[in-house]
């Protein structure tokens, strides 16, 4: 069947995240509270799970993870251009050619790292800090990686202010983690390198999970969950098709 018929969200998605065209705000500024805002995106969050769960085997996400959704200020981790954007369910621009994902995405990749109270938990690619601050919500304590530092720096700024002292950020390559805080309950890479790091799998606890978008810069990319077996082994299972930034390290462009 074609897939442009079966899954037309999914697709809007996927042109959104390369295009980043901006469409009408959520509601005019002043007329609905911040508050309301996130409420609104939560439902449009859970509309999104439903019309997927063909491909995720996903009907609803882990009541925590929409009471994330529903907490975090993302308006406070958009540039003030596109504050007015920032509960849209899409993807915006933060400056340095990156970008704050879809909600719906973050929401799916905190709900396939199996994150909970007592996790200790990694993200490569800090970005905005908005993955870090949903995965904060939940989590013991999150271990963010940022190599664009001016991006790092901003994002540590903005979770500092905002009181979450469960995140640790750092700036650097994310290829090699970090190894003096592993071994970690779940590992959230919010870029997509073509092959999965092996220093990523080797400070995955056993039965933990690592939740990654695999694929080549402009090709196509998908999102998967390694599950980490008592041997050192992986089973890998495929998600969904995304469209990420490249994961990039020292030394590259």
């Amino acid at each position: 069947m074609d897939e442009t018929r079966r899954f037309p969200t999914l697709l809007r998605w996927l042109a959104l995240a390369a295009v980043l065209g901006l469409g009408a705000p959520l509601a005019a500024c002043g007329e609905t509270s911040w508050q309301d805002r996130r409420e609104a995106l939560a439902r449009a969050v859970e509309q999104q799970v439903r019309e997927t769960s063909d491909y995720t085997g996903k009907e609803q996400l882990d009541p925590a993870v929409l009471a994330a959704i529903r907490a975090v200020p993302r308006h406070e981790f958009v540039l003030p251009a596109y504050r007015e954007y920032a509960y849209d369910d899409r993807p915006l621009p933060i400056g340095e050619g990156q970008t704050i994902s879809q909600p719906y995405i973050v929401a799916l990749m905190t709900d396939l790292a199996s994150v909970g109270p007592d996790s200790a938990v990694l993200e490569v690619g800090t970005g905005s800090g908005y993955q870090a601050a949903v995965l904060a919500e939940i989590a013991d304590h999150v271990y963010t990686i940022e190599i664009v530092a001016p991006l790092g720096e901003r994002a540590a700024e903005t979770l500092e202010r905002l009181g979450y002292d469960n995140v640790s950020v750092r700036i650097g390559d994310g290829y090699q983690g970090w190894p003096e805080a592993a071994p970690f309950d779940a590992i959230v890479v919010t870029a997509a390198p073509e092959t999965v790091p092996a220093p990523l799998i080797e400070q995955l606890k056993v039965g933990g999970h690592l939740v990654i978008p695999v694929g080549p810069e402009g090709g196509a990319q998908s999102l998967e969950v390694l599950e980490k077996n008592a041997d050192g082994s992986v089973n890998s299972r495929h998600v969904l098709p995304v469209r990420f930034v490249p994961f990039t390290r020292d030394g590259e462009d």
